[in-house]
């Protein structure tokens, strides 16, 4: 499926502008038992990682397919590249997310991190991005995220790693697609708030050496001082800033996202917390849809 001009416009005014939060439903090889045990699937229930990946991709069909998953709450949805691949009900899921529910869909493209150095991870190598980043589209992906970690308050490795962000999220943007950018900050950094005054600061100069026209979207960890990134949202390149939880619990992800009124959220394990594949759809829907209500809320 091409992604159309108007289609195009449609979810960027979307993303930019809409009531809402990115759903992450992007969990990798390396994160997907642990989310499928927290959902009630026990690693006795796959014998191989074709048969987790099956596991997974019900669970995220259960979650898109449920009556709560609706644009009125969700702007977007980043999804696994093995899950763009998949289908619901017959139609390719980016296809389903738009057409189906309103929900904007991205793509993880990023291969992982590599060992720490200078208090930070940046990403592994991408030898095979441009031909992602050609079938993502081709696939009506509108955009793409990539995470990279930040351990401490180290200017040379935040240096690094919103050098290369930006330098990836130029070969995106130049494929047609909007990167969203992923500084993570750990939450459990004992230099948590100073590292964001160093990230704020380098991703405030890579903004103004883009081109014009060039756009982008940022998620960051929920900062120490409320309201700090407030000049990252309005920025002209920026379409949006979006927050992930970072290990914390949805509650306290949300009380501290309501502090930051220029951020909203790009939640992952906040919004499964609770779900359990042994639910009734009755039950199921109505956890889900409690999980979602709450992250909205935080999110306006």
């Amino acid at each position: 499926m091409a992604n159309g001009v108007s289609t195009q416009t449609e979810q960027l005014d979307r993303i930019t502008n809409g009531k809402g939060f990115i759903a992450a439903l992007d969990q990798s090889g390396g994160s997907t038992p642990k989310a499928l045990g927290l959902y009630g699937v026990a690693e006795t229930a796959y014998a191989n990682d074709d048969e987790m990946f099956g596991e997974i991709h019900k669970m995220r069909t259960r979650i898109i397919t449920s009556p709560a998953f609706a644009k009125e709450k969700v702007l977007g949805a980043i999804l696994f590249e093995k899950t763009m691949d998949n289908v619901i009900d017959g139609t390719p899921v980016a296809q389903y997310l738009w057409d189906s529910c309103g929900v904007v869909p991205f793509l993880k493209v990023d291969k992982g991190l590599d060992a720490e150095a200078n208090g930070v991870q940046v990403m592994k190598p991408m030898p095979d991005l441009d031909a992602l980043l050609a079938r993502a589209k081709d696939a009506g992906i509108f955009g793409t995220k990539m995470r990279s970690v930040i351990k401490e308050a180290n200017v040379e490795g935040i240096k690094s790693v919103v050098a290369q962000q930006f330098e990836v999220g130029k070969q995106i943007a130049a494929a047609g697609l909007v990167p969203i950018i992923e500084p993570e900050v750990d939450i459990h950094s004992t230099t948590k708030g100073e590292a964001e005054v160093l990230l704020k600061g380098e991703i405030l100069n890579q903004l103004n050496a883009l081109e014009e026209g060039t756009k982008v979207a940022l998620k960051l960890t929920i900062p120490t001082e409320a309201g700090i990134y407030d000049a990252l949202a309005d920025h002209p390149a920026v379409v949006r800033v979006v927050a992930l939880s970072g290990g914390y619990s949805t509650a306290d992800a949300c009380e501290k996202l309501a502090q930051n009124s220029k951020m909203i959220a790009s939640f992952s394990r906040a919004l499964t917390e609770g779900l359990n594949v042994a639910m009734s759809e009755d039950e199921y829907n109505a956890a889900l849809g409690a999980n979602i209500s709450k992250i909205y809320d935080a999110s306006r």
